[in-house]
């Protein structure tokens, strides 16, 4: 990847200047400064880890000094439960969007693992951090994020209950069938390569129409040509 694309990609934008098909992911940080250095603190993580990466490492892609790091985070952990209740709080709000929307429970489903997935796809280089790095966070911090959690996997449940009552799907366990669902979704962070034959839209698409057959939806459709 370029830096044009992994910067793009870290801050929610596309390459090339183009508009992200939301509010990019770190929009509410401020002030700037703040946001270049949960920026590159996004960059640093992802290449090297949280254990291996140092507040030097981030203050050094962020053009800053260490002492200015502090200015803003008091540790290197603050930054990452900063990265990691965004990420959350932006993966809570599809799921439960999708939850509550209109339309049958395959409709719904639908619409929220092609959301999630491309979600991760887009912004697989944060997604990787917000999803992989959570045992590094101090007790109280992941307690808050387990929590998130929590309720995501509530929302795809729900859905996934509502279409068992409606007799639109066929799961005999819903719990392990949700946890199915989003590791499926998740993992996508962890291999998408932006320069792959398939757009976030396409992937997006292939597995909403893979847990439809999980499901066992009478929805789902034919062979994917994608």
């Amino acid at each position: 990847m370029s830096t044009a694309e992994r910067a793009a990609e870290a801050t929610g934008g596309e390459p090339g200047g183009g508009a992200a098909d939301e509010v990019p992911a770190w929009a509410e940080v401020s002030p700037e400064a703040a946001r270049r250095l949960l920026v590159a603190a996004v960059e640093a993580f992802a290449e090297r880890g949280y254990h291996a990466t140092t507040t030097r490492d981030i203050a050094g892609r962020a053009g800053m000094s260490p002492a200015a790091l502090y200015i803003h985070y008091k540790t290197k952990e603050e930054l990452l439960h900063r990265i990691s209740r965004i990420g959350h709080d932006k993966a809570l709000r599809i799921l439960e969007t999708a939850a509550d929307g209109d339309g049958s429970a395959a409709e719904r489903l639908t619409d929220a693992v092609t959301t999630f997935v491309r979600w991760h796809a887009a912004h697989h280089t944060t997604a990787r951090v917000v999803q992989y790095e959570l045992d590094a966070l101090g007790d109280e911090h992941r307690a808050e994020i387990v929590e998130l959690r929590r309720r995501s996997d509530a929302a795809v449940r729900r859905i996934i209950n509502d279409g068992v009552k409606a007799g639109e799907f066929r799961v005999a366990d819903v719990s392990g069938t949700t946890l199915a669902v989003l590791s499926l979704c998740i993992d996508v962070a962890r291999w998408f390569n932006v320069e792959g034959r398939r757009t976030p839209d396409e992937v997006g698409a292939l597995y909403a129409e893979l847990v439809l057959r999980m499901v066992a939806a009478d929805s789902a459709r034919g062979p994917s040509s994608v």
